[in-house]
């Protein structure tokens, strides 16, 4: 043990980063629980507060998704000085850092996902993933050289040059003068009031903000399902996406980085691609980026080709050769599915290279494939139980 921290890289530890993560974490976990237990019978305007919260738990992480991630990380729309000055004030308030440092360090990740220059590399496990790549690096950090376009924004260095500044006050100073000012109007607590939104509205809203952050990085490596990509770790999950605004459908993001929607799919969770358009709606934004639907599909299909013929030739392995001979006409006709998927696949993105667009036969079509083939691997499934061959 001794020679192992002898050894460790003392120097690589981010000491501000980590006092200031840790320590909200932890307060969080103790000192606010403690305040809502001695003070819940308080007259402190608990409505005030709850409704404070809820707006600063938004607003904080909209100007995380829409603005650092969507807006300025990969340029997914365009928008107005209103929609940036915001985005850029309540994503500082999230302590995340400025726009600028996010975004250079999320463009960095796309373009090594899973590779070791990737910032918050899964491979390096869930903890490093999360949350260990800010309390620590395993390098020097290299210099900033991929976001020239964001410097040439004034608000965005201008947020980059006064971030700390702007997180404290409009994090942590504000909420707590609107609990003063609301104790000393109505309740008459004008103290208990600010510290209980010191403690709830500031500190307990960061930290849950930037959890939900972190857990992009971690989870979405790590659970949920690829139906765009199997080359890199990036997965959909919508439990995530519930607590991201919708950026849990990470498997389609890393496939379609430009596309301002996450959630593509009408069902899908994903209220930033609901603001972003509705901003779009009334001279807000403007040139919102997406993908074809044609080639959408192509990926999907190609991707449903690859994972049907990986499963029917893991299941044909393991029936014996009696029960073979007996499905071989299931394992011929999944087989001839899968070929299908993959030629129609690489039709599709003829089709999309042309611009063309996707009939609704085909979609039937693709549909009723995903149909049988599912049908086709549920027998062979049930061909591994010796008493049905």
């Amino acid at each position: 043990m001794s020679l192992y921290f002898r050894n460790f890289p003392i120097y690589r530890i981010e000491w501000v980063t980590s006092a200031f993560l840790i320590g909200t974490a932890l307060a969080s976990l103790t000192v606010v629980p403690w305040f809502l237990w001695t003070h819940w019978d308080v007259s402190l305007g608990w409505g005030f507060v709850w409704a404070l919260f809820t707006f600063y738990y938004f607003a904080t992480g909209f100007g995380i998704t829409l603005g650092y991630h969507r807006l300025f990380s990969h340029l997914s729309f365009k928008a107005g000085w209103p929609v940036k000055l915001f985005t850029l004030l309540f994503g500082a308030a999230s302590f995340e850092n400025s726009a600028l440092d996010w975004s250079a360090d999320h463009r960095i990740h796309h373009k090594h996902v899973d590779e070791d220059e990737d910032p918050y590399d899964i491979s390096k496990g869930f903890f490093y993933a999360h949350i260990g790549w800010l309390l620590f690096r395993l390098k020097p950090k290299p210099p900033v050289t991929n976001v020239k376009d964001l410097e040439a924004d004034p608000l965005v260095m201008w947020q980059h040059r006064h971030v700390q500044t702007i997180a404290v006050i409009v994090g942590f100073v504000i909420p707590t003068l609107l609990g003063c000012a609301y104790g000393h109007l109505v309740t008459g607590t004008p103290g208990e009031t600010a510290l209980a939104c010191f403690l709830i509205v500031g500190l307990l809203r960061t930290v849950v903000v930037q959890q939900g952050t972190f857990c992009i990085n971690s989870l979405c490596h790590m659970i949920g399902r690829r139906p765009y990509s199997t080359r890199h770790s990036a997965r959909d999950s919508g439990v995530v996406a519930l607590l991201t605004f919708g950026e849990g459908y990470h498997n389609y993001h890393h496939e379609f980085q430009h596309d301002y929607r996450n959630g593509v799919k009408p069902w899908q969770y994903d209220p930033t691609k609901w603001i972003i358009w509705t901003l779009s709606k009334v001279g807000l934004a403007d040139d919102l980026r997406t993908v074809p639907d044609t080639r959408i599909l192509a990926a999907e299909v190609k991707e449903r080709s690859k994972v049907l013929a990986s499963d029917t030739d893991r299941l044909v392995a393991r029936l014996d050769g009696r029960t073979r001979e007996l499905k071989a006409r299931t394992i011929e006709a999944v087989r001839a599915i899968a070929d299908d998927l993959a030629r129609r696949s690489e039709a599709l993105k003829e089709a999309a290279a042309q611009k063309a667009e996707v009939g609704r036969e085909t979609l039937d079509e693709v549909r009723a494939l995903f149909r049988e083939a599912a049908a086709h691997l549920d027998h062979l499934r049930g061909a591994e139980n010796p008493a049905v061959a």
